[in-house]
C-alpha cells in the first residue's frame, strides 16, 4: 500500500507524518472491528485498544464512530484504485488493463477480505457511502473503456452500462473466489474473465 489516506471531509487531516501514521492504524484497526463484529457492535474505544492509540486521540482525528466508518470507506475504494493504478503500470493495452485491473483487485481482497463486509454493511449504515463507493469504482472503468475506444481496440459504444457490467463481473469473481473460497488463481481467472470480455459467450461458426 502506499500509505496515503483518502477520506474526505470525514476526518481531520493530519498535519504531521506522526500523525498521518496514526489515523492510518486507526482506519485499520476500524476495518478489522467493523469487519468482525459490524458496525453496531463495534466501538470507538475497541478501535483504539486495537490501534494501540489512547482513546482521546480518536477524536483528534475522527469525530465519531460513523465519520471512521465513512472515512474507512472511502479509503478503501482509494486503496483499490491504487492497487490497480500500480499493477497496471505502464500498460497501454485496453484489453491487458482490464486484465491487471481485475487481477489486482483479486489480489487486494484475497489480503482484505474484510472490505466485502464493510461494503456491503454501508448499503445500511451509510447508504451514501455504499453508493459513492460503487460510482468511483465504475467511473475509473469507464474512463480506461472509453479510453480503449478512442485508440479503436474497444467497440466505439463503449460507457457507462459496460463499465458497471464489468465491474458487477469482477465483484462476484472476488465473492466467489476469494471470500467463499480461495480455489481459484487471480492470473488465471483474469485471463479467463478478460477472454469473456473480448469474445463473448456465442459460439464461433
Amino acid at each position: 500500500m502506499d500509505g496515503q489516506i483518502e477520506t474526505g471531509g470525514d476526518a481531520k487531516q493530519p498535519r504531521t507524518e506522526r500523525g498521518r501514521r496514526t489515523q492510518r492504524k486507526l482506519l485499520d484497526a476500524a476495518a478489522g472491528e467493523f469487519a468482525e463484529k459490524g458496525f453496531h457492535e463495534a466501538s470507538i474505544s475497541s478501535i483504539t485498544r486495537a490501534a494501540g492509540t489512547a482513546l482521546g486521540s480518536f477524536y483528534t482525528y475522527f469525530d465519531s464512530k460513523d465519520a471512521i466508518f465513512r472515512a474507512l470507506v472511502r479509503d478503501m475504494s482509494h486503496r483499490v484504485g491504487h492497487h490497480a493504478a500500480e499493477a497496471i503500470g505502464g500498460e497501454t493495452g485496453a484489453l491487458a488493463i482490464e486484465r491487471l485491473a481485475l487481477r489486482s483487485f483479486l489480489e487486494f481482497a484475497r489480503e482484505h477480505k474484510e472490505i466485502y463486509r464493510i461494503i456491503d454493511e454501508a448499503e445500511f449504515v451509510d447508504p451514501a457511502s455504499y453508493r459513492r463507493h460503487y460510482e468511483t469504482i465504475a467511473h475509473r472503468i469507464e474512463g480506461r473503456l472509453r479510453a480503449g475506444a478512442e485508440t479503436g481496440e474497444l467497440r466505439a459504444d463503449m460507457g457507462e452500462l459496460h463499465a458497471w457490467a464489468i465491474m458487477g463481473m469482477n465483484v462476484f469473481l472476488g465473492l466467489r473466489y476469494v471470500v467463499w473460497g480461495e480455489d481459484g488463481d487471480p492470473a488465471a481467472l483474469s485471463r479467463i474473465a478478460n477472454r469473456l470480455i473480448a469474445e463473448g459467450i456465442a459460439a464461433r461458426r
